[in-house]
């Protein structure tokens, strides 16, 4: 099984007062071997917060090797025709680089409220949303009457390179998460998950698939991961629990989060690895000064370890 380490900015809104950041976070993927680079979705926040659909244009330009995703898209707050047209653009002018991972979004009600959406509706909003974008990408001529979109006898173009059209990797971590990847998704990408988790989060995807008479390549299973990187186990857990973004109240954050040595890092990649995971986002727990040298520690001292 091939396995792919991407990464995401650090914890917090690294970059507001710098407007090269992100070229300069893509120059570093790029040097160090990175496979690709993921931008999370916050459209209502006090944090400094780049849209990731525009942002991931810049990428696009910035890099002719690396792929982008969203880790991940609120789906719900989202027109599935205007989205599947964005997505689209981005797998054409990239040349199939795009990988959209969707999720059903935040907790928080306010988000909903300022977009406009019932947070109650969200799950049937994004499973009916797939299914739109889908055929929108893959026929010429769509006529869809829903219960939440409606359209009669419409196209987009151009129609994405990545044939019959790009993978919609959906996000979380609960089991209805995993069944919905199983039903409409084509990866599943899981953040703040133990390796336990994971492997029964798998078992429930393909299982899922197979009631659907669906098939998933077995390599879509994605983890996003927190790290840091020091000398010491207890300094780098210390460091990390400030930038810990959600705090699960059943697990401690140290039990999906790779802190210490490169050695003690990479021992728990290979733990997801065991568990089924081969796609990995890592993100960096610490201030935006200090992400750049730990990426770079990961991308020299850990990626090579798995890029055999």
């Amino acid at each position: 099984m091939s396995v792919a380490i991407g990464y995401m900015p650090g914890a917090f809104g690294q970059g507001g007062d710098n407007p090269n950041f992100l070229r300069e976070l893509v120059e570093l993927g790029d040097r160090y071997g990175y496979d690709s680079i993921w931008l999370s979705d916050r459209i209502v926040s006090d944090r400094f917060s780049l849209e990731p659909m525009i942002a991931l244009s810049m990428v696009a330009a910035y890099s002719k090797h690396m792929k982008f995703g969203t880790s991940v898209l609120a789906l719900p707050l989202r027109n599935p025709v205007v989205l599947a047209k964005q997505v689209a653009t981005l797998d054409y002018l990239s040349q199939g680089r795009f990988f959209p991972a969707v999720g059903l979004g935040q907790e928080e009600p306010e988000e909903y409220e300022a977009c406009g959406v019932p947070k109650g509706d969200r799950s049937q909003r994004t499973d009916e949303a797939i299914t739109l974008m889908r055929r929108l990408w893959q026929e010429d001529n769509v006529t869809h009457e829903g219960k939440f979109f409606t359209c009669h006898n419409v196209s987009i173009t151009p129609k994405t390179v990545f044939k019959p059209s790009p993978p919609v990797w959906i996000g979380g971590r609960s089991p209805a998460a995993a069944r919905r990847v199983g039903r409409v998704g084509d990866g599943w990408l899981v953040s703040s998950a133990t390796p336990d988790e994971v492997r029964e989060g798998r078992d429930i995807v393909f299982d899922t698939a197979n009631q659907c008479q669906r098939e998933i390549e077995y390599d879509h299973i994605g983890v996003l991961m927190g790290f840091y990187i020091a000398d010491d186990y207890e300094q780098a857990a210390t460091k990390a629990h400030q930038f810990v973004t959600r705090h699960r109240p059943d697990a401690s954050f140290t039990e999906y989060t790779a802190l210490g040595t490169t050695e003690q890092v990479a021992e728990l990649i290979q733990r997801y690895i065991d568990a089924g995971g081969s796609k990995f986002a890592v993100r960096p727990m610490c201030a935006g000064d200090e992400s750049m040298e730990q990426l770079e520690m990961m991308g020299q001292e850990v990626l090579p370890m798995f890029h055999k």
